[in-house]
This record gives structure tokens, C-alpha cells and sequence, in this order.
């Protein structure tokens, strides 16, 4: 067995990333996203609450 048998490895080092700098319209841009990310996840919780979409789907009336 090799040297390291049981121990824990460690992982790869990431290359180092320099920080971006942002001006406005890209600041504004990035607060518009996260907010429309904010109420899209709302959405989707208060209609997991109610259930299915729509409520109880199609129904089929028995007449031909």
C-alpha cells in the first residue's frame, strides 16, 4: 500500500482569481437579477403551498 493509505487526501489548490471591479450599470444589473431570483423562488413556494399548478388539472365530463 502507498504511504498515504487511510489518511485523508488533500484537495487540488484553485488557481487564485482575481476580483472583478463592476460599475454601475453592472452593480444595477447584478441587484435586477438576484431580485427577480428572490420573487421567482416566492412564486414557486406559495404554489408548492397550494399544490399543483392550477389546482385539480383537466377533468373529464363522460359525455361523448
Amino acid at each position: 500500500m502507498s504511504s498515504k493509505a487511510g489518511g485523508k487526501l488533500k484537495p487540488l489548490k484553485q488557481p487564485k482569481v482575481d476580483k472583478k471591479e463592476y460599475d454601475e450599470d453592472d452593480l444595477a444589473k447584478i441587484q435586477k437579477k438576484k431580485e427577480e431570483e428572490k420573487a421567482l423562488k416566492e412564486l414557486k413556494a406559495k404554489a408548492a403551498q397550494k399544490g399543483a399548478f392550477g389546482g385539480s388539472g383537466l377533468k373529464k365530463s363522460g359525455k361523448k
